[in-house]
């Protein structure tokens, strides 16, 4: 009397693996426990596929969808606003002054896209700007960037 794989089994196996996801955060064993899911599906309705088709179309199955998430899915989801970076990652950015500082005054500029989350900064600087001067991040002082002329 020998063991035989039934579509419940799949499934099963599929949400625990699944589930085991939540606690390994890598969201790569999600992919194999999709496939788990899908192979019981395709069972329930062909059920005299043989175990080691099973298992050689969840390995496949698996590997390509595990494939799919980093090749074109992953991608996707990077941050690329360099958000909660140091302030290196703000240096050497070029903006726009919307609003010139003048004496305790802040100034205002806007970068072409957002960096570090905002794309309007107060700014101050030593150098005299007006509106619509092309300037450089040199520093950061608290909230403020210092910038200069380019």
């Amino acid at each position: 009397m020998g063991f035989e794989l039934l579509y419940w089994h799949w499934i099963i196996f599929g949400m625990i693996l699944m589930l085991a996801e939540i606690l390994m955060l890598s969201f790569f064993i999600l992919w194999f426990g999709a496939a788990a899911v899908v192979i019981g599906c395709l069972l329930f309705f062909i059920p005299q596929l043989s175990t080691t088709w099973q298992i050689m179309l969840w390995a496949i199955l698996s590997s390509a969808l595990a494939w799919g998430w980093f090749k074109y899915l992953k991608p996707l989801s990077i941050d690329k606003t360099k958000a909660g970076l140091s302030k290196e990652a703000i240096s050497g950015e070029v903006g726009l002054v919307l609003s010139a500082p003048n004496g305790e005054k802040r100034g205002k500029l806007r970068f072409p896209a957002p960096i570090l989350g905002d794309d309007e900064w107060l700014i101050m600087s030593q150098d005299s700007l007006a509106v619509g001067d092309s300037v450089r991040v040199t520093g950061v002082s608290g909230n403020t960037l210092v910038v200069s002329k380019t």
